[in-house]
């Protein structure tokens, strides 16, 4: 079997029993799935949901608090029962695993960006399974529906991995509710995300948890537009993340597209923040989006904002909304602008590589 990169991403509902609180036992048997894929030849990285369901009984609350802070101070309390739970599991089979808390701002940086890529290579290429979860103790927006599915397909785009597991309580994505509309059928393969995938999705479904199946088709079209292809499926079938790898397990498959992003482009296109913009004629579009072309300044008839040398803008064809991709600019909006007076038009205000397509 050829050695591949797996990112598991469990869900909360995949991790507790009927009260909401940590189930051990099924932390042992995810835990115990890992370690096989270990076993194989495999590297495994795990983005595991579960903080504030640790932590939500210490505080004495009966069920899953709604509050901001309350959650907030269950996952502070819960994050290191979580993470003792999984060392006590995989130190039985001889792994070490080790832990990283991140937000969103820890991707739209492209230092803090690369950091994260360096540290969980070291991890990897050194045996340990990289256990990853949104710092919910000090995080607001990122405690919304769905964290940590996209979380884990921006880990798995970082990381150029060869998988992603979307493991939860449903086998798969189907064309309807299934448990509302008995003529839902289940979809196996997925080729392109389209619209119609997106109705069919319904709402978010466990009470314990943030994230539905609508979060999951987002997530599954970042990694794979980053060529990841994303495997969904349920944590109730025995076994079902091993046999998600060797192709048995039942669940929906999302193909990858053929390229996928460089590490860069990636930051570029999902997570930097932009602070400008740029608007450009038609010749300049086609030879950007058609041509491989970097953007000189002849083919810019408009800009906004304060932007910097380095930064990242938006580019638009002029006088639409169409957003035609992202670029690091080589000059300032103030350089560039005496660079478009002077007819220094050989100068690149932007490099083809640095530019990405969206």
């Amino acid at each position: 079997m050829q050695k591949k990169l797996i990112v598991v991403k469990v869900g909360t509902s995949s991790l507790t029993k009927s009260d909401g609180s940590i189930s051990s036992e099924k932390i042992r048997d995810i835990t115990a799935q890992l370690c096989r894929l270990k076993e194989q030849g495999h590297n495994v990285v795990l983005v595991s949901s579960g903080s504030i369901a640790a932590g939500f009984t210490r505080l004495g609350f009966s069920k899953r608090p709604t509050g901001v802070a309350d959650r907030q101070a269950s996952a502070a309390v819960g994050q290191g029962l979580l993470m003792e739970e999984y060392t006590k599991c995989f130190l039985e089979h001889g792994v070490t695993c080790g832990q990283l808390l991140l937000t969103r701002a820890d991707f739209s940086d492209r230092r803090r960006y690369k950091n994260i890529f360096n540290a969980m290579s070291v991890l990897i290429n050194r045996g340990v399974v990289p256990i990853i979860n949104e710092n919910d103790s000090i995080a607001i927006e990122e405690l919304k529906l769905g964290d940590n599915d996209t979380l884990s397909a921006q880990v798995a785009a970082l990381l150029h991995s060869d998988l992603l597991i979307l493991l939860t309580d449903i086998d798969g994505l189907y064309t309807a509710n299934p448990s509302k509309d008995k003529e839902a059928r289940h979809i196996d393969v997925v080729e392109v995300i389209t619209d119609e995938l997106y109705e069919a999705a319904g709402s978010a479904g466990s009470a314990v948890g943030t994230g539905g199946m609508t979060t999951k088709l987002k997530s599954a079209a970042l990694a794979t537009s980053s060529g990841v292809p994303v495997f969904i499926c349920s944590s109730k079938e025995e076994n079902s993340v091993v046999k998600a790898v060797e192709g048995t397990a039942r669940g929906t498959m999302f193909k990858a597209r053929h390229t996928g992003l460089k590490t860069k482009r990636q930051w570029m296109a999902f997570y930097a923040n932009t602070t400008g913009n740029i608007y450009v004629d038609m010749g300049a579009a086609e030879a950007l989006t058609q041509r491989d072309k970097s953007l000189l300044p002849k083919g810019i008839v408009a800009m906004e904002g304060d932007f910097q040398k380095g930064d990242v803008v938006k580019v638009f064809i002029q006088g639409t909304n169409d957003c035609i991709g992202k670029g690091i600019v080589n000059y300032s909006r103030e350089e560039l602008s005496r660079i478009m007076k002077g007819g220094k038009n050989h100068s690149e205000a932007i490099n083809r590589d640095n530019w990405v397509a969206v």
